[in-house]
C-alpha cells in the first residue's frame, strides 16, 4: 500500500470520527431542519443527518391554532436522539420552542419586562398560557383586578403578562395578567387625576355601595360619594337613592394628587336650601314636618327636602321629663312644631313640640286661683314633702311645713302613703318655674284664725290632756284646734303638785291663757297662773286688810262661790298658801 493511500485512509477515519463526534454534540440541542413531507398528522423533517425524524403537526400550532407549516419550510427542532430503534431521529418542535422561549423569558424576567402569551387551557386553580413555546401557569387570582366569572373572552387572544416566578429545573413559570392591568390602571389613574379639578362636573357609574357612601367609577379611577353629600336631605343609607350600575352626575369636591383620593358630591349640583333660611322659618312660628330620625336626645323633623330641625327631648313634653323621645313621637309621623332658634352658620334649627300644646301650668293657674281647694293622689314621698297628682298631668308639692299645724312635718308625713287621696289648698303657682305649692294643713283652716273670740290673753280656758310627758302636758284647748304645752312648773302653784303624772290622758283641766300671739302663732296656758289670779280675785272680793277675816275664811268663801265643793284639797292648799302670804305681809 502506498503512502498516499495510507494517508487517505487515515484522513477518512479521522473525518468519520469527527462526524460522529459532531453528531453526538448535536444531540440534546436545537438544530435546523427542512420539512420534506407531511404524512397525515406528522411532519417528516430532514435535519441534515443520514436519517429523518417525524414530529406531530400539533407541535407546530400556537395557542391551539392550526399549524401553518408546509413542505419545504425550514424549522428549528430539538434533537433528542440521532437514531432510535427504527433508525429515525427523535425530534421535538415543542422542546425546541421551549428552549428558545426560556432564554428569552429569562432575559425578560431579569429585566422585569412584560411578555406576550395566549391563554389556551383551564386547569385546577387557574389557566395555562403559551409564551411562544413555553407553557406558564396563570393563577385564577391573577387573571384580573376583580374576580372574573367567565374567562372565555380572554382565551386564545394574544395579550401581555408579567412573569412572577421562574424555575427552569422544574420547568415552572408563573405569570400574572392582573399586575399588568394594575400598572396600566395606575398610569391611567395618574393621568386622569392630573386632569381633574375641584368644582368640575363629570359623569360616573356607581360601582359599589357601602353604609357610608358609594364609589363611583370616573373612567379608570374611583371617587367616594359620601352619604352626606348625596342630597341636602337626610339619607339613612345610600341605597335609598343610588343603585349599582347607575350613571350619575357628580361634582369634584376634593382631589388629592398624591394619594389619588377623590371626594365627590351630588347635592352640590342643586341649590342650597339653607340660603335665606332665617326669613323662610322665623322664630316662634309654627310649621308642620315629618319625623325622620329618633335618638336618645331628641327627634329630627324634616321641614322640607334638605332642611331638618331637632326637637330636643326637653322640648317634647311639658310633663314627661324622663321619657325616651320614641315614646312621644314615631318615625314618619307628621307633627306640628314651633321654630325656637335658627343658626344658618351651623345649619341648625331648634324646634319645640310642647310649645304647640297648651301649657298645663298656665291652664292650672287659670282654673285654680291661689286659695282654692284641689284634690289629688299622693304620687311620691320625699324627705322634703309630698308630690300630689293634679288635673292636666301636673304635680303639686306639699312641703313638710305645710302638712300639719301642730306636729313637725317629719312626724306628720308618716300619716300619708302613695296612692292616698288628699285635699289641699293652692298656695302658689309659678308658671315659669313649673311649680305648684300646696298646703294640706291650710285645707283644714287655721286654728289661730278660727279660734273663738274668748280665747285671748288672760282668758280662762278648759284644756284636754293629749299626752303626759315628764316635762309637762300636751293639751288641746276645748272647742278649738289650738294645741299647746303646759310646762311642769305651770301645772300648780304648789311645787309638790307640779307633777305631770297627777293627770291622765283625756282628762280636762282649767288654765289661764298667758300668751296668745297670732302673728307668731304661739299660745301658752298655765294652771299656776289661773290659781294665782283666782286668789287675787278672792282677796279683792271677800276681804281687806282691816276686816279681821283670815285668808282662809276669804278663800273659803271664794271657793264656795265657785261651787268648787268637790275640790277640798285645792281649798286646803289655797288656804295654806294664803296664810303664808299673809304671814309674809305681816312681817313686811
Amino acid at each position: 500500500m502506498s503512502a498516499a493511500a495510507q494517508t487517505t485512509k487515515e484522513d477518512f477515519a479521522a473525518l468519520l470520527e469527527e462526524s460522529f463526534k459532531a453528531d453526538d454534540h448535536m444531540e440534546g440541542g436545537v438544530v435546523k431542519g427542512t420539512i420534506v413531507a407531511i404524512e397525515k398528522d406528522l411532519a417528516v423533517i430532514d435535519v441534515g443527518l443520514k436519517t429523518e425524524g417525524r414530529i406531530p403537526l400539533k407541535e407546530f400550532s400556537v395557542g391551539g391554532e392550526e399549524p401553518g407549516v408546509k413542505v419545504g419550510d425550514e424549522v428549528e427542532v430539538y434533537l433528542e436522539r440521532i437514531e432510535n430503534a427504527l433508525g429515525e431521529a427523535v425530534l421535538s418542535r415543542e422542546k425546541a420552542r421551549r428552549e428558545e422561549s426560556w432564554v428569552r423569558l429569562e432575559v425578560s424576567f431579569n429585566n422585569n419586562e412584560k411578555v406576550s402569551g395566549v391563554i389556551f387551557n383551564q386547569v385546577k386553580g387557574g389557566f395555562t398560557v403559551d409564551l411562544d413555546g413555553a407553557v406558564a401557569f396563570l393563577p385564577r387570582s391573577q387573571v384580573d383586578i376583580r374576580p372574573v366569572r367567565d374567562v372565555t373572552p380572554l382565551m386564545h387572544t394574544q395579550q401581555p403578562f408579567q412573569i412572577l416566578k421562574m424555575d427552569k429545573r422544574r420547568g415552572n413559570i408563573v405569570v400574572s395578567r392582573r399586575t399588568v392591568l394594575e400598572e396600566t390602571r395606575a398610569e391611567q389613574r395618574s393621568e386622569l387625576v392630573q386632569s381633574l379639578e375641584e368644582g368640575q362636573v363629570i359623569e360616573g357609574v356607581v360601582k359599589n355601595i357601602t353604609d357610608y357612601g358609594a364609589f363611583v367609577d370616573l373612567g379608570g379611577i374611583d371617587g367616594l360619594l359620601h352619604v352626606t353629600d348625596i342630597a341636602w336631605r337626610r339619607i339613612n343609607h345610600p341605597s335609598e337613592v343610588l343603585a349599582i350600575g347607575q350613571t350619575v352626575k357628580v361634582q369634584i369636591i376634593r382631589v388629592n394628587h398624591e394619594t389619588h383620593r377623590i371626594s365627590l358630591g351630588m347635592k352640590q349640583l342643586e341649590a342650597d336650601p339653607w340660603e335665606g333660611i332665617e326669613a323662610k322659618y322665623p322664630v316662634n312660628v309654627r310649621f308642620t314636618g315629618r319625623v325622620t330620625n329618633i335618638t336618645d336626645y331628641g327627634a329630627f323633623v324634616e321641614l322640607e327636602p334638605g332642611i331638618e330641625g331637632l326637637i330636643h327631648v326637653s322640648e317634647m313634653s311639658w310633663t314627661k321629663k324622663n321619657v325616651h323621645p320614641g315614646k312621644i313621637v314615631s318615625t314618619s309621623q307628621e307633627v306640628e312644631v314651633m321654630i325656637l332658634e335658627v343658626d344658618p352658620v351651623k345649619r341648625r334649627i331648634s324646634l319645640g313640640l310642647k310649645q304647640t300644646l297648651d301649657n298645663p301650668w298656665e291652664s292650672f293657674a287659670a282654673e285654680h286661683a291661689v286659695g282654692s281647694m284641689v284634690e289629688g293622689e299622693v304620687k311620691n314621698k320625699t324627705e322634703f314633702g309630698l308630690f300630689i297628682g293634679l288635673d292636666g298631668d301636673v304635680d303639686g308639692m306639699v312641703h313638710l311645713s305645710d302638712l300639719d299645724w301642730n306636729r313637725p312635718g317629719e312626724q306628720a308625713i308618716e300619716d300619708y302613703n302613695r296612692g292616698d287621696m288628699v285635699q289641699a289648698q293652692v298656695l302658689d303657682v309659678d308658671v315659669e318655674k313649673e311649680r305648684i305649692s300646696l298646703g294640706i294643713k291650710q285645707a283644714g283652716g287655721d286654728p289661730f284664725v278660727d279660734a273663738p273670740g274668748d280665747v285671748r290673753k288672760g282668758a280662762v280656758v278648759t284644756c284636754e290632756v293629749l299626752d303626759v310627758k315628764e316635762a309637762g302636758l300636751e293639751v288641746k284647748i276645748v272647742d278649738t284646734d289650738l294645741v299647746t304645752f303646759i310646762r311642769r312648773s305651770d301645772l300648780s302653784r304648789d311645787r309638790s303638785e307640779q307633777r305631770p303624772e297627777r293627770f291622765a290622758k283625756g282628762e280636762k283641766v282649767d288654765a289661764r291663757v298667758t300668751n296668745f300671739d297670732k302673728k307668731n302663732r304661739k299660745v301658752t296656758v298655765s294652771v299656776k297662773a289661773l290659781e294665782i289670779a283666782e286668789e287675787k280675785q278672792a282677796v279683792a272680793q271677800y276681804g281687806s286688810s282691816d276686816s279681821g277675816a283670815s285668808l282662809g275664811d276669804i278663800l273659803g268663801a271664794a271657793l264656795r262661790a265657785r261651787g268648787d265643793e268637790d275640790e277640798p284639797e285645792a281649798k286646803a292648799e289655797a288656804e295654806a298658801e294664803t296664810e303664808d302670804d299673809a304671814g309674809d305681809e305681816v312681817k313686811s
